[in-house]
């Protein structure tokens, strides 16, 4: 009864601070774009010269740009608490309707590029901590290093001269082939489009899991209890599959929801690069245009989207180690 109730508290605790990190980053966001010098009333013409004083005040106070800041902000907040998140004045739908398309594509490309950075990240790991301080870990750990100082665009642009220029194995960009029906459109098409931008997402976030599931490893061949498994004639495939492994995998897979921020970060610059749309390109897009409901919409999304992450990070934390469960829970 105490482990529900304290569980409980936990959540609550966690839903009131996710509930003032979304009004506070809502404020962040409307502050910044009102501070921009995008108009909206000009993002959303275009550079149409036909368009006259009088029908820019019509468009202006249609979409409610014509009233004071602090009013237009309320009056998206109190919708946003009925459950209307208004309509986006680039797609002319519904934001929801929009976010959630988007949405989709973009959870395609994260789920395959969050899957294959954990494994590989945590397989390279494991291999570079078994032989610390022989060649392969050596490589391993240059690897890592390189990666982490390389900017995901400028690896997507490379991609692109070599795989889809130069050797022509992939499609350039795009998550479709162009000028084909959505119905028509077969799933080998989608991954053939899915694999170079799901590629370069996920070679990005290897380096993290890969560098602290091998100290992770350096740590547990020097603990005691592998010493004393090796002094009973434990083989080194025994204590690697029995000791080893099970001991980092668990601290591998919470460090890798807690990746979930630097995954939809990259992911917005993987999509601009391979004109992949998702969430990430209509952020840029929104941004750029000054779609405020559209843009709004999508940084409460991304926001629940990271935070559930971190919240999964944190349970596992707390099944891991039961001293981190007492001191959250209290």
């Amino acid at each position: 009864m105490e482990k529900r109730s304290g569980l409980g508290i936990f959540l609550t605790k966690r839903l009131i601070k996710l509930v003032t990190l979304l009004v506070a980053i809502c404020i962040v966001t409307f502050v910044l774009l009102e501070l921009s010098p995008i108009d909206p009333v000009t993002a959303y013409v275009g550079a149409s010269t036909k368009v006259g004083a009088e029908q820019r005040a019509l468009i202006a106070e249609h979409w409610g740009l014509n009233k004071p800041p602090i009013e237009r902000f309320m009056a998206w907040f109190t919708s946003i608490i009925r459950g209307d998140w208004g309509t986006s004045m680039i797609y002319r739908r519904p934001v929801l309707e929009v976010i959630g398309q988007k949405f989709l594509s973009s959870l395609a490309l994260m789920a395959v590029a969050w899957t294959l950075s954990g494994v590989l990240g945590f397989v390279l790991g494991i291999i570079a901590g078994v032989y610390e301080g022989k060649a392969v870990d050596k490589v391993i750990r240059a690897y890592c290093h390189i990666l982490i100082s390389t900017p995901s665009f400028w690896l997507g642009i490379l991609f692109i001269m070599l795989f889809a220029v130069e050797l022509g194995w992939f499609p350039v960009a795009i998550s479709v082939p162009i000028g084909v029906l959505a119905e028509d459109v077969s799933l080998a098409d989608r991954l053939s489009h899915l694999i170079l931008p799901s590629l370069t997402l996920s070679l990005i976030g290897i380096s993290n899991i890969c560098l602290h599931t091998r100290q992770k490893v350096v740590d547990i061949l020097s603990s005691d209890f592998v010493l004393f498994a090796k002094a009973r004639g434990e083989s080194k495939r025994s204590i690697i599959h029995n000791h080893v492994i099970k001991n980092a995998s668990l601290p591998a897979i919470t460090l890798q929801f807690l990746s979930f921020s630097e995954l939809f970060g990259g992911a917005v610059f993987v999509e601009q690069v391979f004109s992949y749309p998702g969430l990430g390109q209509a952020t840029v897009q929104s941004g750029l245009r000054g779609d405020l409901p559209l843009l709004m919409g999508i940084v409460i999304i991304s926001l629940i989207f990271v935070y559930v992450g971190n919240m999964t990070a944190d349970l596992l934390y707390m099944v891991i180690d039961p001293r981190i469960k007492e001191g959250q829970m209290a």
